[in-house]
């Protein structure tokens, strides 16, 4: 019986000690560089389980044992924290390293620049274009509610709710700004103020400008002036989508819509494209200044004056530029 015993102990042990070196095995494989020399991308698709993610990560060669690699992560609590999306896998990453990248959530970010003045119809046009979004766009922002600026795509985002965020964003932007605005603008409510944010958003494209362009803007509005913006013209005839491609013609400016601040009073009804942040600090807070009107200057800015003599003499100095730009 001893013997038996015995010989039942040195069992135990050995299988212990190769339980033991197997997990050890285990272990420094989990631990050890992966099979790639340089980066591979690999999608995670969404509601993958560990087996399907261990697979797609052994198809891009990026682990050397799917099996381990499911042991591995349900041993150190990743198997459950792994999240979908497209991953750039650096070369040589361990197993480990791999399944750390996919908790975290480390995507691939695609960039997308909403330009400033873009109508919502052309983000939509850009959201489309878009080929790491998926899905059909069955909502679109009011005119002016999307926010200019890059932003960081994942493969597989839905459309719609990329520009939910780009709205939400622009209402927070809007929110602040109304909040900090200066005292006694002829503005009754903050969607009063992104109306007129758009309109200095397409009437000058030079930052410095904006809250000189705001201030005129402004001193129109509170003496009763018409606007008188082109931009607004335009909006009335293209509705925002695509641009005119031409100059306006006479007709066009005495043809009365609801945009054309020619013929209407006051502000048009709605934005007439989505201003930058730097546009609407310009509408609430603009600069004090005694100018009343604007006209090109040829340098790609603009000329501003106090009396309508003083402007007429700059449209003048304009309108030769033109002919001579059209002589060269």
């Amino acid at each position: 019986m001893r013997h038996v015993a015995a010989n039942a102990l040195t069992i135990l042990i050995v299988l212990g000690l190769c339980v033991a070196g197997a997990i050890a095995w285990g272990v420094q494989q989990y631990r050890a560089p992966g099979p790639h020399d340089g980066p591979r991308t690999v999608m995670i698709e969404r509601g993958m389980g560990v087996a399907q993610i261990a697979e797609a990560l052994d198809g891009a060669g990026v682990i050397s044992d799917p099996l381990l690699f499911r042991v591995g992560v349900k041993y150190d609590g990743k198997a459950r924290g792994m999240k979908f999306g497209e991953y750039e896998i650096p070369g040589g990453a361990s197993m480990e390293e791999v399944a750390a990248l996919l908790v975290e959530g480390r995507t691939v970010q695609h960039p997308l620049t909403i330009v400033e003045g873009w109508t919502v119809w052309q983000v939509a046009e850009a959201l489309k274009g878009a080929d790491v979004l998926t899905g059909e766009i069955e909502r679109l922002p009011a005119e002016g509610m999307v926010a200019p600026d890059t932003y960081m795509l994942r493969r597989g985002e839905s459309r719609q709710a990329v520009l939910d965020r780009m709205e939400a964003v622009q209402a927070r932007i809007l929110d602040a700004a109304w909040e900090a605005r200066a005292e006694g603008l002829p503005l009754a409510s903050k969607e009063e103020a992104l109306i007129l944010a758009s309109i200095i958003e397409k009437e000058t494209g030079v930052g410095g400008e904006r809250p000189l362009v705001g201030g005129v803007f402004v001193n129109r509005l509170r003496r009763g002036m018409r606007l008188q913006t082109d931009p607004t013209v335009i909006y009335g005839i293209t509705k925002g989508e695509g641009s005119l491609g031409r100059g306006l013609r006479r007709s066009e400016l005495d043809r009365r819509t609801p945009w054309n601040t020619y013929q209407i009073d006051g502000l048009p009804p709605t934005p007439i494209a989505n201003p930058g942040k730097a546009a609407i600090a310009a509408a609430v807070q603009p600069a004090e200044t005694d100018a009343l009107y604007f006209v090109a200057d040829g340098t790609g800015g603009h000329a501003f004056a106090r009396t309508l003599a003083e402007h007429n003499r700059n449209v003048a100095k304009w309108r030769a530029i033109e002919r001579q730009r059209q002589a060269d």
